[in-house]
């Protein structure tokens, strides 16, 4: 986007556009003029405009006539349309014909200004998605993913440098961050994309039928299986297999899947004969493999076969910049699938958004905006639409700040003191190490070792 703006004004009385003209300049803008649709049309064929504000009763082509040619011409400029007459059916026309807003006359000025800016703001953050997508799409397809921040581009970049090989990848980060989607972007950017991309969640199934899950079954080989069944690595040949929560597998079953990643081939359930699979095979968990290592809950030898390659996709509360552009690209697809005509969010509301502590990341971003849209009354998704998050706020900064009161007003060693701030402040950010370490002040591999000097493991 351009540091500076701007605005076709479009208007056949003269003293209007003259006064329209002075405001918005004021605003630092920069203004164009037309005295008629026609040679608005004009006019937007001839130069680039990144807003039309344009008035509906005009002598030769009206605003609402005038609009649905620009359009055609520039569907990306948003329009505004000022009018005297304001009636119901004005309004929903020039919405139809895509308006991004209409304003009656006499004009507030404040209303003008908010709208314009707003207006402004969609165009940017649209901008900046196309921008980014296009970036990306030099180099590989980013499968919807969303991010302009530092540490979600050198993720992406590593992603499409990886993407090329035939390396397992081990993909860590907390719950609801967008694991699966790095896991796409790699697939379908590989020389496998034309397989199959198979996913399983390795929680979700019991210990006693992942492993036909995974490897498949034949015929006759416990209760309930009445025919052979192909497994999700027999499904993936050719392709990528992603194993969801890896993490959450009995030891048993590592053993069993360390086999069949060393030696690519295995054994379906209840068979004897030896099945050898194409199979590239990428892995994601919200744990800290190292710490259940350590537990004996995860076999070490597994870990460093499926961690060739480690990617930690960054919590939401670390990479604040790109809760804009996620809320907006949310936006769009609920809207649409809604049907709702809800155009962007109050200054107020952004603020908010950028300000709350998303425990549980970029899903509850998604969830918090399609609530949004289901329940607003009004085309701007207000604070009033995210009642949970200002409870939220308010009830993290008493707890934590009653706990470290508590410790301080005692004779406790300054060891035990620190301890209290750190796991309040832990608890007051609901267990998210990135947001307590930034609430504290301190980096996460700080957090990580002070926990596990208090013998903590979160």
């Amino acid at each position: 986007m351009k540091d500076k703006c701007t605005i076709l004004i479009v208007d056949d009385d003269h003293a209007h556009r003259l006064m329209l003209n002075t405001l918005v300049s004021g605003w630092g803008y920069i203004v164009a003029e037309a005295d008629d649709g026609s040679t608005a049309i004009d006019k937007v064929k001839a130069a680039s405009f990144d807003l039309v504000l344009m008035d509906v009763r005009m002598v030769k082509v009206s605003g609402l006539e005038a609009l649905e040619a620009i359009k055609a011409i520039n569907p990306a400029i948003p329009v505004i349309i000022m009018t005297a007459y304001s009636t119901v059916e004005t309004a929903v026309a020039a919405l139809k014909q895509g308006a991004h807003d209409y304003l009656t006359k006499p004009l507030d000025f404040d209303k003008l200004r908010l709208t314009i800016d707003r207006a402004m703001e969609h165009t940017r953050l649209k901008e900046e998605n196309r921008m980014l997508r296009e970036t990306l799409g030099q180099k590989f397809d980013s499968q919807n993913i969303i991010g302009k921040s530092p540490a979600m581009r050198k993720l992406l970049e590593t992603v499409a440098q990886v993407a090329a090989s035939e390396a397992t990848v081990l993909i860590s980060g907390e719950s609801g961050t967008g694991k699966e989607l790095i896991a796409g972007a790699i697939h379908f950017n590989s020389l496998r994309k034309d397989g199959p991309f198979v996913k399983i969640n390795c929680a979700a199934i019991t210990e006693t039928l992942l492993e036909s899950e995974l490897f498949g079954h034949e015929k006759g080989a416990f209760t309930g299986a009445e025919r052979r069944k192909e497994g999700r690595f027999s499904q993936a040949h050719g392709g990528t297999l992603l194993l969801d929560e890896v993490s959450e597998m009995s030891l048993m079953m590592q053993v069993k899947l360390l086999r069949a990643l060393q030696e690519r081939e295995f054994s379906r359930v209840g068979g004897e004969a030896t099945i050898k699979v194409d199979v590239r095979v990428l892995a994601a968990t919200n744990k800290n493999l190292m710490d259940q290592i350590n537990e004996g809950a995860f076999r070490e030898d597994l870990y460093y076969r499926l961690n060739v390659v480690e990617l930690e996709v960054p919590p939401l509360p670390d990479r604040k910049e790109d809760i804009p552009l996620l809320a907006q690209h949310f936006l769009e697809i609920f809207t649409a699938k809604n049907r709702k005509e809800i155009k962007g969010f109050t200054p107020g509301a952004m603020d908010n958004l950028i300000r709350y502590r998303w425990p549980g990341n970029v899903r509850e971003l998604m969830n918090a905006v399609e609530r949004g849209v289901v329940l607003a009354r009004t085309n701007y998704l207000d604070v009033s639409d995210f009642p949970f998050m200002k409870k939220t706020m308010r009830e993290d900064e008493r707890d934590s700040a009653g706990s470290v009161m508590s410790a301080m007003q005692g004779d406790m060693p300054l060891e035990e003191v620190e301890k209290a701030a750190i796991l309040s402040t832990l608890q007051a950010a609901a267990g998210n190490k990135s947001e307590a370490a930034r609430r504290l002040g301190i980096t996460r591999k700080t957090l990580h070792k002070k926990l596990k000097t208090y013998g903590v493991m979160t």
